[in-house]
């Protein structure tokens, strides 16, 4: 464990035990892992050993907490979902994209390399990585120097299609109690790691490609290891109309009768609830039973506001009493652009600019992820809390003028101004480059399985299409 002085932070977003606030001109000690003390400046000598950095020109922050991501895949689909959708589908290109698109372990590894990058670039000290487990996953997480949320997924069927309008459930019972074993074993070997900075969440992955008997299993064992628990739920307007062919009610209330909601439980999106005006069901149940539960959702805007979706929305969610944190889904692993799309869209929705803020949206992306994690000692700065601390260049041109640095940050500068990143009091990000990942050759290993995947999707895809077929330029060749 390191000790590190950070001498006179020209502004600080410290924790006041209820809420964020500004401090001026403060000197922050890390040491032991953990934030020793936050006091105002004074010209005293350092501890013994102690190294020393200016923060005269710099924002101090708490790192921030990513609660939903899937960091092996979606860089290998950089340029191709973005413009992609089904329109039988209410435009989403989910269910077609995971049938046909499916890159190999090179591309994988590769991907998770380069997210983990942007995700310290962007300010991120603690993320959820959702994935397909294979081999070498637990090494980048421990060469990142990142907290990181251990989910390997398992389910008891996967999508298929066979038209534009119609997605099947290909259902292998057995196979999905396999994955969930293999996973018990890979959230175990996380957490012997003596980094101390790995753990499990439990990852049945979607409400509607587990049996029931499984997700009973699933959150009982969460239950009884103490580790948190996630699923993807109201994600799309396919899965809600099937959950409520197979059981007359929707993903949430069905949900609610698996136990499935309570305050260990992060629900991954929960956008398409009862009274959203792409359901247009006839109860408004949900958002009570997600707040009354004290369950979180993993809010990402990103994917859906692609293809002309939203949460509807952020402000009434928080006013409704649910706990709200962040994640980013997709690349690019830019919590604090998701922070600033947020903002944006539940106003566009609301017609309201108090529905969110900058300070709300801050709050979910440190406070709400840390604790829908149940970790207080997280995203907050002050004595006694993890020493998780990023420091951003208020020189940074769009930094400046530096009146209000947050909104700065949040509304102009983002990743461009974070300078160094520190997990646990050891430095895990310098002059924005990862201190413990080599990302020279992931880019054009990335290159060349997301080739191979475009070409092989031929003969995954329904209509046999390769990828350029079914993900087009966005321009002609000449």
């Amino acid at each position: 464990m390191t000790t590190t002085l950070i001498r006179n932070a020209a502004w600080a977003v410290a924790w006041n035990g209820t809420a964020h606030e500004y401090r001026r001109n403060v000197d922050v000690l890390l040491e032991g892992g953990r934030i020793a003390s936050i006091a105002p400046h004074a010209e005293a000598p350092p501890p013994a050993g102690a190294t020393v950095v200016d923060g005269s020109r710099m924002l101090l922050l708490p790192g921030l907490v990513n609660i939903h991501s899937h960091p092996t895949t979606e860089p290998g689909i950089r340029g191709i979902r973005e413009d992609h959708g089904v329109p039988e589908q209410q435009m989403t290109g989910l269910f077609e994209r995971m049938q046909a698109l499916t890159l190999d372990e090179a591309g994988r590894q590769a991907a998770q390399k380069l997210a983990y990058a942007e995700l310290l670039s962007a300010g991120v000290t603690s993320v959820v990585d959702l994935s397909a487990p294979f081999p070498g996953w637990l090494q980048t997480m421990r060469d990142s120097g990142l907290r990181v949320w251990v989910g390997p997924g398992f389910a008891s069927a996967r999508w298929g299609m066979s038209a534009p309008q119609t997605v099947e459930w290909l259902w292998d019972a057995p196979g999905g109690y396999t994955g969930f074993a293999r996973s018990q074993a890979i959230m175990d070997e996380a957490e012997r790691d003596p980094s101390g900075r790995l753990s499990g969440i439990v990852f049945p992955a979607q409400i509607d490609t587990v049996e029931e008997g499984l997700f009973r299993d699933a959150v009982a064992y969460a239950r009884q290891t103490n580790r948190p628990f996630t699923t993807h739920i109201a994600q799309a307007v396919v899965e809600v109309r099937e959950i409520i062919r197979r059981h007359g009610i929707t993903p949430i209330q069905w949900a609610g009768q698996l136990g499935l909601l309570g305050p260990t439980s992060i629900l991954g999106h929960a956008i398409f609830v009862d009274e959203h005006p792409s359901v247009g069901w006839h109860t408004t149940k949900d958002l009570a039973l997600i707040a009354e539960s004290g369950t979180a959702v993993a809010h990402c805007p990103s994917p859906f506001a692609r293809y002309g979706e939203h949460l509807a929305h952020f402000g009434k969610y928080q006013a409704r009493g649910v706990r709200m944190g962040l994640g980013t889904d997709v690349a690019p692993h830019n919590l604090i652009e998701e922070m600033r799309l947020a903002i944006l869209l539940a106003r566009g929705v609301s017609k309201h600019l108090d529905s969110a803020s900058t300070a709300s949206l801050f709050h979910a992306g440190t406070v709400g992820g840390a604790d829908a994690l149940g970790r207080p000692d997280l995203g907050r700065l002050a004595p006694g809390m993890a020493a998780d601390v990023v420091l951003v260049d208020l020189a940074h041109p769009l930094m400046q003028p530096a009146r209000d640095p947050l909104r700065s940050l949040v509304w102009h500068a983002a990743d461009r101004a974070i300078r160094r990143v520190y997990v646990a009091g050891e430095l895990a990000l310098a002059d924005g480059k990862p201190v413990g990942l080599d990302i020279t050759e992931a880019g054009g290993i990335l290159a060349e399985s997301q080739a191979r995947m475009l070409r092989d999707s031929a003969g995954r895809d329904y209509l046999k299409r390769d990828g350029d077929v079914l993900a087009p330029l966005s321009l002609g060749m000449g």
